[in-house]
């Protein structure tokens, strides 16, 4: 039997381009909000200045201590931003150094990281608003409190909160599909 294997009668290669037909190659996988994106580091950007908003509008209120609630808040936003500050430098390194941070315990540790850090922002959010609608709509106290602050330290930690649970949603979607 004479037959030719390629082994000993290789393929010729294909013919080099110019390099014009040359695009970078995305995979499927790179959906941006996941972690070494521009998009998850744009997620982690805002998370961060929304809860550094957060907690700079709560902290220039002078009577906020008053409140369990409102030093929840300012607790939640803290860690909010270490983790959000923390993430986004990570993800910095990723892009520069083009590293995948899809390793299942990385992204493990994300989704567990952000499911915390988005339901503590939440639960402190919730508080603050039932506190902020107790004062000024029920007790009509607003023009001795700080209800305009409150309000807007609040709106932020909610902003905070939704661009977390979204960084939440991609990291445990990414598990999830492995």
């Amino acid at each position: 039997m004479n037959v030719s294997h390629p082994s000993v009668h290789p393929i010729e290669a294909p013919p080099l381009t110019d390099g014009a037909n040359d695009l970078p190659r995305v995979r499927m996988k790179d959906i941006q909000g996941m972690p070494g994106t521009p998009g998850g580091l744009a997620l982690r950007l805002f998370q961060f200045a929304f809860a550094v908003a957060a907690l700079c509008v709560m902290v220039s209120a002078s009577d906020f201590t008053s409140v369990t609630a409102f030093c929840y808040l300012v607790a939640a936003v803290i860690l909010q931003s270490l983790w959000s500050l923390s993430l986004s430098m990570v993800d910095i390194y990723a892009i520069l150094v083009k590293r995948c941070l899809r390793k299942s315990r990385v992204v493990g540790l994300f989704a567990i990281g952000d499911g915390i850090t988005s339901t503590l922002t939440f639960a402190a959010a919730c508080a603050s608003a039932g506190i902020t609608v107790l004062i000024g709509n029920d007790l009509g106290e607003c023009s001795q409190n700080h209800c305009a602050q409150f309000e807007t330290a609040t709106a932020m930690a909610f902003l905070s909160w939704f661009t977390a649970s979204l960084s939440f949603l991609m990291n445990f979607w990414l598990l999830a599909s492995r």
